[in-house]
């Protein structure tokens, strides 16, 4: 089936639904159905709003493996030996930050742990 229009409540051609449904309407769509020639109208409803007790989050960083972390590592544009090295391992260029982004492992392996910039504020 074609999807033709996605109305919200409140749109022209969503009024009658909005009155039957009330604040459990999310959406309206208008489809179509190309073998048969039929339009169907469908709609989107809240079944159950109760509210769910929410664990605290831990910060994603320290609740990896500290052989999982991910760290930003600094490399000069004139190693390029070096830059070789740490995109074979996997390492992601991060241009905002100018850093390569490596797993904790890799920066281990490669003993580039002196140049790893913490994130207290030392980005350039």
């Amino acid at each position: 089936m074609l999807i033709k229009a996605t109305l919200k409540p409140g749109q022209n051609g969503t009024k009658k639904l909005e009155q039957k449904y009330g604040d459990r309407l999310v959406c309206v769509r208008y489809r179509y159905d190309p073998a048969s020639t039929r339009p169907y109208t469908t709609v989107e409803l809240i079944e159950d709003d109760a509210p769910r007790p929410v664990a605290p989050v831990a910060d994603a960083a320290d609740s990896l493996p500290p052989d999982t972390q991910r760290l930003g590592v600094r490399v000069e544009y004139w190693e390029n030996e070096l830059r070789e090295q740490v995109k074979a391992v996997g390492g992601i260029w991060r241009p905002r930050q100018k850093l390569w982004e490596m797993r904790y492992v890799d920066v281990v392996a490669l003993g580039l742990e002196s140049r790893v910039v913490g994130s207290q504020g030392d980005n350039p």
